[in-house]
């Protein structure tokens, strides 16, 4: 199913977003860099779905997932979206407030990740490149699952939870491995708090500006992508989240 244009080319582009990074982002966009494109930023909250709300109609764009949820979303919902541009990383964290070291972690230890697939397979890939689990070999493009551990040599037991709910989560469990923009939205700072964060090199969870197939030529989307993946997007990124949040663009 292939969306067409949600309105007119005209008025406020309206863009849902998470509160950290991607609407402190956008207000930046607002307020220092084209005041005269106006946003009507909806701030994700509650069950608020963001892609269901762009394929209603209800908004124009939105900025908060990685492009192997996106696909995940549509193949569920049996739609169709446009990547607009890439923008940013927040690296994937592994986090604890029992051990300083991951070779602290106890066994038989209680692991919280996320209870999506797309990020579920992200961290189980994150346990695995810390030489916490080892997984069976997948088919390129094959998403990871905890059936897929086949080595665990501390016997560590494993929670999925909603992303959202996963930094409440550290005060039950060994370990969590925690999404980014929850963990900042939290008052961690992934740069210094995490025990171990994902390589930005080569990384495929940068985050996107997303809209319909109908509205990817519209200006306003298009000026907005722009302006996302400028300079002055790149070293605001850096500036405010020091290496918790890491720009595409390079330097």
């Amino acid at each position: 199913m292939t969306l067409g244009p949600t309105r007119a080319a005209a008025g406020p582009l309206r863009v849902v977003a998470s509160a950290v990074p991607h609407v402190e982002i956008l207000d930046f966009v607002a307020g220092k860099l084209a005041a005269d494109l106006s946003l009507k930023i909806i701030e994700i909250s509650g069950d608020l779905r963001p892609n269901a709300l762009l394929r209603d109609g209800d908004a124009d764009a939105n900025y908060f997932q990685h492009v192997p949820f996106l696909r995940t979303e549509e193949a569920a919902m049996g739609v169709r979206f446009a990547v607009v541009a890439a923008v940013h990383i927040e690296p994937l964290g592994l986090y604890s407030r029992r051990v300083k070291a991951l070779d602290a972690l106890p066994a038989g230890g209680v692991v919280s990740l996320s209870n999506t697939v797309s990020n579920t397979n992200r961290g189980l890939l994150l346990l695995q490149a810390n030489g916490l689990i080892r997984l069976r070999a997948k088919d390129a493009g094959a998403l990871a699952t905890l059936d897929d551990i086949i080595a665990n040599p501390k016997n560590l037991r494993f929670v999925e939870i909603a992303p959202p709910q996963l930094p409440r989560s550290l005060d039950d469990v060994a370990l969590a491995v925690i999404n980014g923009n929850y963990a900042l939205e939290a008052g961690l700072e992934p740069a210094r708090d995490a025990l171990a964060l994902e390589r930005a090199e080569g990384n495929p969870y940068a985050n996107v500006l997303v809209t319909t197939e109908g509205l990817v030529k519209d200006a306003r989307v298009l000026r907005l992508g722009t302006l996302l993946t400028s300079a002055e997007v790149a070293a605001f990124i850096r500036t405010r989240y020091r290496g918790s949040v890491l720009p595409v663009r390079p330097s």
